[in-house]
């Protein structure tokens, strides 16, 4: 998903007929092969198709919730707002409880949205659904950035979580070191 739309579509349809029941699993993070590929073709305006593979990606994993905000999304994209917005609202609050269960889990190791700007995008978003009048391409760019934006939380994290990593099993040496010994 790095803004390489046709090639990004014709290799997530082969991984989809290759193993359709693959799914990325990362720090509890759930997307399934069907999610990418309704992404895909979200993104190349396939709206027919994105439906079908984000419903078999809903259906395969519930908790999919970026399959959720682009099966709503794609619904609205369509023209149908009323069940676009509610999976878009099912989506955003599944991202948003799921970070806030991430930081609770993870107090002393922030890693998911440490600054909090995905979730304050998320609550202004449903805050906006629940009122009476929905700004629909406010909502709709609002909720593409969110999916983009998750995507590259999952590289955040992982980079962060390396140099984590790397820090604690090699830290750097400085200076000289005095060492004491006991023989018995």
């Amino acid at each position: 998903m790095i803004n390489q739309d046709e090639q990004a579509l014709a290799y997530f349809q082969r991984a989809a007929e290759s193993d359709p029941n693959y799914a990325y699993t990362y720090d509890l993070f759930h997307e399934g092969v069907w999610t990418y590929l309704g992404r895909a073709q979200y993104r190349m305006g396939r709206y027919e198709e994105a439906r079908r593979s984000l419903e078999r990606a809903v259906s395969a994993y519930p908790d999919d919730s970026l399959a959720k905000l682009y099966l709503g999304l794609t619904l609205a994209r369509r023209s149908e707002n009323s069940q676009g917005l509610t999976e878009i609202r099912a989506g955003l609050q599944q991202l948003y409880d799921w970070l806030e269960y991430m930081e609770s889990a993870r107090r002393f190791t922030v890693f998911w949205d440490p600054l909090r700007q995905i979730r304050s995008e998320i609550k202004r978003d449903l805050d906006m659904i629940s009122g009476k009048d929905v700004d629909w391409p406010k909502l709709l760019d609002s909720a593409e950035w969110i999916g983009r934006e998750m995507e590259e939380e999952i590289d955040r994290v992982q980079d962060d979580e390396q140099r984590r990593f790397d820090r604690r099993d090699f830290p750097p040496h400085s200076g000289g070191g005095v060492g004491v010994g006991i023989n018995f």
